[in-house]
């Protein structure tokens, strides 16, 4: 039975684990919601915990609610750059943070329209880095409670508290901070690098049992 999850940027670990243990249907119908993972993500940096956020057109009015698919991202601003920079900060002394910053760079470079599309292209980088098959399957209408995939779309909200008991690994500024829960998969990644895909694996996903 495929897992049904909503692209999101960065996802993070708990989300990844799940990517990398099951086979994926992407959510593409479904209404854009605020404060979810789809425009946001934690880091780790020298200050604890912070969110990179992707600022979004919003459709007020009468128009009403949007779909995902259909949210432009809002470049007006240069976010890409402020992103970009915020990493390079945080992670540019951790082990692998040069092995993978080739890969990661050119999603800063390139200008994209679509919030969805720019998701499903930092999901594509890690998949690519992890060397691990991308999800490819999405979904055509949208349905509220599907009966024929595990419906894991509940991933997408910011608000809702995990409990989650993820293996501790190293990270930049543990010594100031203690170790940072369910950060974006970005940290694993520059952290833990070619033993990234064997954690993600490991990963208990109890907390899909809801």
């Amino acid at each position: 039975m495929k897992t049904l999850l909503h692209p999101t940027y960065f996802p993070n670990i708990a989300t990844f684990a799940v990517i990398a243990q099951n086979d994926i249907q992407w959510e593409v119908e479904d209404n854009y919601q605020k404060q979810t993972y789809r425009n946001r993500c934690y880091i780790c940096t020298d200050l604890g915990r912070l969110m990179l956020s992707i600022p979004v057109q919003h459709v007020g009015g009468e128009q009403g609610r949007q779909k995902y698919k259909e949210v432009l991202v809002d470049n007006s601003y240069p976010w890409q750059r402020q992103h970009w920079r915020t990493l390079q900060t945080a992670y540019r002394t951790s082990p692998f943070f040069e092995f993978y910053e080739d890969d990661i760079a050119p999603l800063y470079e390139h200008t994209f329209e679509k919030l969805l599309d720019f998701n499903l292209k930092t999901i594509q980088s890690v998949c690519d880095c992890l060397q691990i098959h991308m999800p490819k399957q999405k979904t055509i209408e949208y349905r509220p409670e599907p009966s024929d995939v595990k419906n894991s779309r509940f991933l997408v909200s910011s608000k809702r508290k995990l409990e989650i008991r993820q293996e501790k690994y190293v990270q930049v500024f543990g010594d100031r901070h203690g170790f940072v829960e369910n950060t974006s998969i970005l940290d694993l990644l520059f952290n833990e690098g070619t033993n990234a895909l064997a954690y993600l694996r490991n990963q208990n996903t109890n907390f899909l049992n809801v």
